[in-house]
């Protein structure tokens, strides 16, 4: 009995793997990371990060389109995860600019009470 069901059962496993669902909800949450970036004011130009996430969605797209599913959906996951990079990295870099400026005020102001 056993001898029976282990092939089917690997064959079963095989076709299971070798159909992956398309990424359609991956794709989407990639395309609104990239939304939300660009949204801030962050620009491919500027950013290797959000210029690697956009090639990333491209391939994957294609892929997707190629029926590749698995491989789509990892180039959309790494798309994804360079667009929260890009948006991270620019939220960081105005933080730094805001905590700049707040201390050459604090500095301004201390001038300014050490003159009275």
């Amino acid at each position: 009995m056993i001898n029976r069901t282990l092939p089917l059962l690997l064959a079963l496993g095989l076709t299971a793997c070798a159909s992956d669902p398309a990424p359609t909800e991956q794709m989407r949450l990639t395309e609104q990371a990239l939304a939300q970036t660009k949204s801030l004011g962050v620009v491919s130009e500027q950013s290797a990060s959000l210029r690697q996430a956009e090639e990333k969605f491209a391939q994957a797209q294609a892929a997707m389109q190629d029926g590749e599913n698995k491989q789509a959906r990892l180039l959309a996951e790494q798309a994804e995860l360079d667009a929260r990079l890009a948006e991270a990295e620019h939220l960081s870099a105005k933080g730094r600019e805001q905590l700049t400026e707040l201390n050459q005020r604090i500095g301004r102001l201390r001038q300014q009470l050490g003159a009275m």
